[in-house]
């Protein structure tokens, strides 16, 4: 009868360190990671058996295990949702965008949405819907 390889995880948490990452865990999904990451730390034993013990598949554990044994924490927890990744423009640059238009305000000036829309578009390099113009208003309290 042929032995199956035994799944260990590599020490880059504590025990403590994992029952806590266990508890605090944002979902379902990542406690499950982390119950896999602390069989095959405390408890290192075949896949199948680790896999039987969490709920999951035989394939999880293997894809659990070697991710965290690479990357450690970071492949159980990876970042959140959210945030802006399109942007046209950073934070810094649209405040600098904006700031012409703050003057001719403070001066009593009008300014108008095509105006800012225009400057905008000439200062990306392409044509944008004007929602992003209301929603850059928008993020910049106007």
């Amino acid at each position: 009868m042929a032995m199956s390889r035994v799944s260990r995880a590599l020490p880059h948490s504590s025990e403590v360190e994992l029952k806590e990452k266990i508890a605090k865990a944002p979902n379902a999904q990542c406690q499950q990671k982390w119950m896999i990451v602390y069989n095959a730390l405390v408890s290192p034993r075949p896949a199948a058996e680790i896999a039987q013990h969490t709920a999951t598949s035989l394939r999880t554990v293997h894809q659990v295990i070697s991710d965290y044994n690479r990357l450690g924490a970071a492949a159980i927890e990876p970042p959140g949702r959210g945030g802006r990744r399109n942007d046209y423009l950073s934070w810094d640059e649209e405040v600098a965008f904006l700031e012409p238009f703050i003057t001719d305000s403070a001066q009593g000036l009008l300014t108008i949405i095509q105006t800012i829309h225009q400057a905008f578009e000439q200062r990306v390099a392409d044509s944008v819907h004007p929602s992003i113009i209301y929603r850059l208003l928008e993020r910049h309290g106007w």
